[in-house]
């Protein structure tokens, strides 16, 4: 191949006899690259020092919201149980109640806490006798022979609560023997 024919791979990559008689360019003075890597480095130690206060910043700022949150968690629950407070005062303010007076505000009361409590995902669990003896919601208080399948509540002691699907307090039950 000839070097001075356009074609050619040297002549297209600048290397023949004519590239070979320019000047080729000097490197800058060996303080300039220096000068621009000590600007370079001060540029990214700032921004990374801002970057760290923002994330300190973001931290601080999210552990506040979150013993905010801790503090103030039961305001609506509680905030919702003021009527029923209300109401109980109210009956015990009244010194000359007949019984069917009282029974109707205990009803109404009543009424308003269950009232309350849902409002707050607080639900009964109050299994009917057969159903089936769930021990992540029941708590077998007793074993008994019963004339139903085993395993299966015979009857509820006390009832008990979910609050938003996690067990509050399991329901006492007594459970039919197994066979």
């Amino acid at each position: 191949m000839n070097a001075n024919d356009p074609t050619s791979p040297e002549a297209a990559n600048g290397a023949g006899p004519a590239a070979a008689n320019e000047p080729t360019t000097s490197a800058p003075p060996s303080s300039a690259p220096a000068g621009d890597l000590e600007a370079r480095h001060a540029e990214l130690s700032d921004a990374y020092l801002r970057a760290k206060a923002e994330a300190e910043n973001t931290r601080r700022r999210a552990e506040e919201e979150m013993g905010k949150a801790r503090k103030f968690a039961v305001e609506g629950f509680a905030e919702s149980l003021l009527p029923v407070k209300d109401s109980l005062e109210a009956a015990i303010a009244i010194p000359a109640a007949t019984p069917e007076q009282l029974l109707e505000g205990v009803h109404a009361t009543l009424r308003q806490l269950t009232s309350a409590l849902e409002k707050n995902k607080v639900v009964e669990v109050n299994p009917p006798a057969g159903a089936r003896f769930d021990p992540h919601q029941h708590q077998a208080i007793s074993v008994v022979p019963a004339a139903q399948e085993p395993n299966t509540v015979v009857a509820v002691l006390q009832k008990g609560y979910l609050i938003a699907d996690r067990v509050l307090r399991p329901a006492l039950v007594t459970v039919s023997a197994p066979g």
